[in-house]
């Protein structure tokens, strides 16, 4: 993610966040290069805390500890039980075995994705819509859209 700060024709300084992860390859990441084409980065992030800008080129989420831990002890286990169906394929075990195998892993997964979303719900959104961001609700539904599939 970039943060660029240019100036409106009507003089007045705009700060712009470049999400979109399909074109990092044309954001302006390095500010050697950003200073070269005349774009200040802001430094606005550090100074008000923002979580959506970072020099990573993605948006963060600062997690409880104990939250963090149990999102990776719940993946640790969907990689294992992904290496087991893997291993399962390549001694030919019986289909229906190895389809249940996999309708574990993907409840397991599930069950990370609702965490995750309970955390969104409860901290992400709640900030932005208070802050007055409401287009936070319509990347909510597309998210939920893609996780109801």
């Amino acid at each position: 993610m970039v943060i660029i700060m240019s100036k409106n024709p009507d003089g007045n300084t705009s700060i712009d966040h470049d999400f979109d992860h399909r074109r990092e390859s044309d954001a302006i990441t390095d500010s050697a290069l950003a200073k070269k084409k005349g774009i200040e980065r802001s430094s606005h992030c550090i100074e008000e805390g923002c979580s959506l800008c970072t020099d990573n080129n993605y948006r963060t989420t600062a997690r409880d500890i104990k939250l963090k831990n149990n999102l990776i002890s719940r993946l640790n286990r969907v990689e294992g039980q992904v290496r087991g169906i893997k291993g399962m394929i390549d001694k030919d075990i019986y289909c229906d075995d190895v389809l249940n195998q996999i309708a574990a892993a993907q409840a397991a997964l599930n069950s990370v994705s609702k965490l995750i979303l309970e955390n969104h719900l409860r901290g992400c959104l709640v900030k932005k819509i208070r802050a007055g961001d409401d287009e936070i609700v319509d990347e909510l539904l597309v998210t939920i859209g893609k996780l109801l599939k």
